[in-house]
């Protein structure tokens, strides 16, 4: 903080040095323009006694001596009557500058603005002023605040602002939910340092950014995602350009940025992974889909919970990687104990005609939707569309093992719900037939 406050107070004697004229330089500050000079203001010239007590005040706050510092103005304002407009202000000013190294910035704030409530002070004073007030403003979150002062000070300025003025501009103007012109200074701030052959800064980018987002423009956030990842290559821009390119709807350049992120290794949060795993099921990719869950759950990288282990068995059933499908089956199985997954299990084991298993994952499904339905966990017509293909599953894997009285009891119930009624009273014809000719076949061979 004291050297905050010296290199405040040490801009401050050279301010007063430099302004000691009775002349404001405004008029040769202009000069430079193809603005037209304003004329020449003539303000009081500082004493030296106000000058070396301002003088002293510095020196002891150098030296890490705020509040006698403080004190030592305090002594000049004391006859503030005595001093004139130029030497009020510069008390003022030095106030401002020293309680703002201090940290008290709405005692500094209420400083400059007296500074420049004073009427024959030089411009160049005034518009240093302002942009301290347009700055600390900021800082106190007074938005409105800040931009009259910034207005005033472009006013009185009458040049045209540089590229950090006009970032200043625009970010007031975001602050304050004034999008429309908080994007016009931002481009214009750009515009002029890449008229340079210089890069525009990364946070007047991201501000950019934020603007024509909050501006409902996702095509243009697009944009200037594309723009970060080339000129700052940060993990972080190469996800938001990815989700950006879902959002505009061109999935190819989703997939492959996404894809390029994961290469480098800046996939690593569990809501990427799972982003980027989607995205290969999406496109096509089911095994792509499952490694990158099977890795990450495999590094520690994403928790293998239910819902993990739900994508990950559903991504390796749609590859057509039954066994694959069912080790992890069995795993989110016992983690559930709902049943859902024992009847997906059933289901996977009658594909790979894995008769015995089919049917023992069937029974185990039917025992806790029961469960469930008697703890009040869900209803019983909740679990009826599964129930229902259990029995049919069952009917389907005691036929394959020559089971007929257990496989016909099945299909017995299976016709008791509407969904496998019409089924199951086929396979009830077909298995009774199939029976009579086992039955045939066997006596022939007796």
């Amino acid at each position: 903080m004291k050297n905050k406050n010296t290199l405040l107070l040490t801009t401050m004697l050279s301010l007063i040095v430099s302004l000691s004229s009775t002349t404001s330089f405004a008029a040769q500050a202009n000069t430079n323009t193809a603005e037209t000079p304003r004329a020449s203001k003539k303000v009081p010239a500082m004493r030296n006694r106000v000058y070396a007590q301002l003088a002293r005040a510095q020196q002891t706050a150098d030296a890490g001596d705020k509040v006698e510092g403080l004190e030592i103005l305090d002594a000049v304002k004391d006859r503030l009557d005595d001093l004139n407009s130029y030497e009020r202000a510069m008390l003022f000013n030095f106030y401002g500058f020293m309680y703002y190294g201090d940290d008290q910035v709405a005692e500094a704030i209420d400083s400059f603005n007296k500074v420049v409530a004073e009427t024959e002070i030089p411009d160049s004073l005034i518009l240093s002023t302002y942009y301290s007030l347009a700055q600390l403003s900021m800082q106190q979150q007074d938005f409105k605040a800040a931009l009259s002062h910034l207005n005033k000070w472009k006013t009185l300025n009458g040049k045209a602002l540089t590229s950090n003025q006009e970032m200043l501009f625009a970010q007031v103007y975001y602050q304050d939910k004034d999008f429309v012109n908080s994007l016009k200074h931002t481009e214009k701030a750009i515009e002029l340092v890449e008229a340079e052959g210089k890069l525009p800064k990364e946070n007047w980018l991201t501000l950019q950014r934020a603007t024509y987002y909050e501006l409902k423009q996702p095509e243009q956030v697009t944009k200037v995602m594309e723009k970060l990842v080339r000129l700052y290559d940060k993990p972080q821009y190469w996800l938001q350009l990815s989700s950006m390119y879902g959002e505009i709807g061109q999935e190819a350049k989703q997939m492959a940025v996404m894809e390029a992120a994961y290469q480098a290794g800046y996939v690593v949060e569990e809501s990427d992974i799972s982003t980027l795993s989607q995205l290969y099921l999406f496109h096509g990719a089911p095994y792509k889909s499952a490694s990158v869950l099977e890795m990450a759950i495999a590094e520690g990288s994403i928790v293998a919970d239910e819902d993990n282990l739900n994508r990950l068995a559903r991504a390796y059933l749609t590859a057509k990687e039954d066994d694959k499908a069912i080790k992890v089956l069995q795993q989110v199985s016992n983690i559930a104990q709902t049943g859902e997954y024992d009847a997906l299990l059933a289901q996977t084991y009658l594909n790979s005609e894995q008769w015995q298993a089919a049917i023992t994952s069937s029974n185990l499904a039917l025992a806790r939707f029961a469960k469930q339905a008697e703890q009040g966990l869900a209803k019983a017509k909740d679990n009826e569309k599964d129930t229902a293909n259990m029995y049919l599953i069952l009917g389907m894997a005691n036929f394959n093992l020559k089971e007929f009285d257990s496989s016909l009891n099945a299909f017995n119930k299976a016709t008791q719900f509407a969904s496998t009624q019409k089924a199951a009273e086929q396979w009830e014809k077909y298995v009774a037939r199939e029976e009579e000719q086992y039955q045939i076949q066997l006596a022939m061979l007796n």
